[in-house]
């Protein structure tokens, strides 16, 4: 039996805003948003991948509220691998994502940090062969 993480859901202040900064300054696909009531089963993912997906969930109730932005307690807590590092980075730029720090080559890897609309710390980064 083969076993594959699908989706990691990410606590948002608003679905609409959420969708538009993955989807226009991350370039991701929005796989789907159906209503459930009072809420949405919103997805997004990285364009062209197969992998784990972004369940966007609306918060509800304070504890929830002060999670936003910090489900990685201050610490980069999601990963976006790239095959061409320089031509996202600079799309991101444009797009107005904000950056932490200037890029870097480590050994194993290029790699950014970036802060999604939240506040949420997150690496963008090419692997080394």
């Amino acid at each position: 039996m083969a076993q594959q993480l699908s989706l990691v859901s990410l606590i948002v202040n608003d679905y609409d805003e959420a969708i538009e900064f993955y989807t226009k300054k991350l370039g991701f696909s929005l796989v789907e948003d159906t209503p459930m009531g009072d809420k949405r089963w919103v997805v997004v993912k990285p364009r062209d991948s197969n992998g784990c997906a972004l369940l966007l969930a609306k918060a509800k109730g304070n504890e929830q509220l002060a999670s936003i932005g910090q489900q990685g307690a201050g610490r980069v807590w999601l990963f976006l691998t790239t095959d061409d590092f320089w031509a996202d980075y600079l799309q991101m730029q444009r797009a107005g994502v904000e950056f932490l720090e200037q890029p870097r080559v480590e050994s194993y890897a290029t790699v950014v940090v970036f802060a999604d609309l939240y506040g949420n710390k997150w690496d963008l980064l090419q692997r080394n062969a």
